[in-house]
């Protein structure tokens, strides 16, 4: 079976489509063996046996022009949607409930000083008929989020994911490289949808939560970047959703360790928290639902790197749409302002199957 990343660049015209048929894409143990690669990567939040890091190895390349419309990809040899793969069995508790209890074992975390910050993740599965296949949602995604970068894979391994993401893990090329910190999250709405969110007042709560994404990834660069400059934080519109986003642009000491980089970097305070170790532990216990490859990173690796955080994202796994959305909580989190906050954050990846609101 064929396995294939497509994919397309904020604002770009045209998308790219890899296609590796000799063989499954490789699987990797650590971060760090990402080092001197090239491919396609497809990183899980937790590297594990069901989830593995893999990077694919193009045996097809095509550039498609999405500028006329809906484009024809059928006329690729043996590319074929995975739908079979294996995803947990979700709790039949109902998705409120569920989420409340969620949210009070972490917010005890927080209110005890265990952690500075934590960020809480939660699954929907909605029902998929079939209406619309991968491919077509993957190009009403283009349609629809010029600002995000989408990307549509699919491999025996993973299964098959679609997302349409704001955040950059790492991206860039020879010596010029950037990362983002973007955390706080406003809904926009009424005459708020005309604009990218100019006239936002941020909260104290959102407004450090972006403080703590940036003076880590700034802590975790220092032994691999030099030239090293901050830009923001500005406020940034991806859908229908504002951020507060700063930008780290650096040359780095040693082009050949990107593995090591990114290891140092993810997962960042805005998918998991601080302290990262001991917040990564408690995700991977106290989470009802494993995250599999949402909050982990997808996308081109060398000579041109763009590595993207996979958030607003669905598994496509008839027959079902698993919906993924989280939220950082800090001390001052209420339960409801979380709640809504994941919910505006599904409305990306809902919207693409016709469903005007993800039900409360």
């Amino acid at each position: 079976m064929s396995s294939f990343a497509i994919y397309r660049l904020p604002y770009a015209n045209q998308c790219t489509l890899l296609v590796q048929t000799s063989s499954e894409p490789e699987q990797l143990h650590s971060l760090t063996a990402l080092d001197g690669q090239s491919g396609f990567v497809i990183a899980p939040f937790n590297i594990g046996a069901d989830t593995p890091l893999l990077l694919l190895h193009p045996d097809q390349t095509r550039q498609l022009s999405l500028t006329g419309g809906m484009v024809d990809v059928s006329d690729i040899d043996n590319l074929t949607v995975v739908t079979g793969h294996h995803s947990p069995t979700l709790a039949k508790q109902p998705p409120r409930n569920q989420y409340r209890e969620s949210f009070a074992c972490f917010h005890s975390a927080l209110l005890e000083g265990q952690f500075e910050k934590l960020v809480l993740s939660r699954c929907l599965p909605l029902p998929n008929d079939g209406t619309s296949s991968p491919f077509e949602l993957f190009f009403r995604a283009c349609q629809r989020y010029p600002r995000l970068f989408i990307a549509l894979i699919s491999t025996p391994q993973s299964g098959t994911w679609l997302t349409a993401t704001p955040e950059i893990l790492l991206e860039g090329k020879a010596g010029q490289w950037r990362t983002i910190a973007l955390a706080g999250t406003i809904k926009l709405e009424g005459e708020g949808l005309t604009g990218e969110g100019e006239n936002a007042r941020w909260s104290t709560k959102n407004i450090q939560e972006q403080r703590y994404v940036a003076t880590y990834l700034a802590q975790q660069l220092k032994p691999f970047a030099s030239s090293l400059h901050e830009e923001g934080p500005r406020t940034v519109r991806a859908a229908n959703l504002i951020h507060l986003r700063s930008d780290f642009i650096f040359t780095l000491f040693n082009h050949a360790r990107v593995g090591e980089l990114l290891q140092a970097l993810h997962p960042t305070p805005a998918v998991c928290g601080l302290p990262k170790q001991e917040a990564f532990d408690f995700i991977i216990h106290n989470e009802p639902t494993p995250r599999l490859y949402y909050s982990g990173f997808m996308g081109p690796l060398n000579p041109e790197t763009h590595l993207y955080v996979t958030l607003r994202c669905m598994h496509i796994c008839p027959p079902e749409y698993r919906l993924y959305a989280g939220g950082g909580i800090l001390k001052e989190s209420t339960e409801q302002q979380e709640w809504l906050e994941t919910e505006a954050k599904m409305d990306t990846m809902a919207r693409l199957l016709d469903i005007k609101a993800v039900k409360r």
